[in-house]
């Protein structure tokens, strides 16, 4: 069940952006969708294992390749007044990190990766969903450990329409030009180095 802090106020109206970074202590996962902060739980291993692969994964090649920024799970992305979502990682492309920078405006990342919990499924399957498609995020990951599941979206005329997995399990992204995974290395125990998972996927 999502947790809400008790210092929330309980009226319906719509929290702002504002708001969530008064309410929100530093540290804390949250998610602001729809003016309603939703409290993220405490990460499993295998959930934090899985997150820490892949962004050594992605910083490894987007800095290697001098292609942008790379951030983890407690940067917000204000997209409106009522929503700033928190990705486990998310891409913005070098033309735009310096709109990072600049305090209050409304910036979408380019690439956006939910790595689901049993608490985050609605939202990130769903609401996330949307809300990314709506406010232009290019590419959108979606990877369940519980569920097995992975899914990989890009944004084609301001709509969400699978990329299809190269022979059954490789994803080859379509915003990071030249990057790809196999899929199969997500749901592996142990996961694969990521350093010689790294240099895999740069040669």
């Amino acid at each position: 069940m999502t947790k809400i802090l008790s210092s929330i106020p309980t009226s319906q109206e719509q929290l702002t952006v504002k708001d969530f970074y008064r309410l929100v202590p530093d540290g804390q996962k949250a998610d602001l969708i729809d003016g309603v902060i939703n409290m993220a739980s405490p990460d499993s291993i295998e959930h934090d294992d899985l997150g820490g692969f892949l962004y050594f994964l992605l910083r490894g090649y987007v800095e290697t390749k001098n292609l942008g920024r790379v951030s983890g799970s407690r940067f917000a992305y204000k997209l409106n007044e009522n929503n700033a979502p928190e990705p486990d990682i998310a891409f913005v492309r070098k033309e735009r990190v310096r709109l990072l920078h600049e305090g209050g405006l409304t910036l979408a990342p380019d690439v956006a990766i939910e790595v689901v919990s049993p608490e985050s499924e609605e939202r990130d399957y769903v609401k996330k969903k949307c809300l990314y498609e709506e406010s232009g995020v290019k590419e959108y990951w979606i990877i369940d450990l519980q569920g097995m599941n992975v899914e990989f979206y890009r944004l084609v005329s301001e709509k969400y329409e699978p990329i299809p997995l190269e022979e059954s399990d490789i994803f080859r992204s379509t915003v990071l030009e030249g990057f790809w995974l196999n899929a199969n290395w997500l749901f592996v125990s142990p996961m694969p180095n990521a350093y010689e998972t790294l240099q895999k996927i740069l040669e």
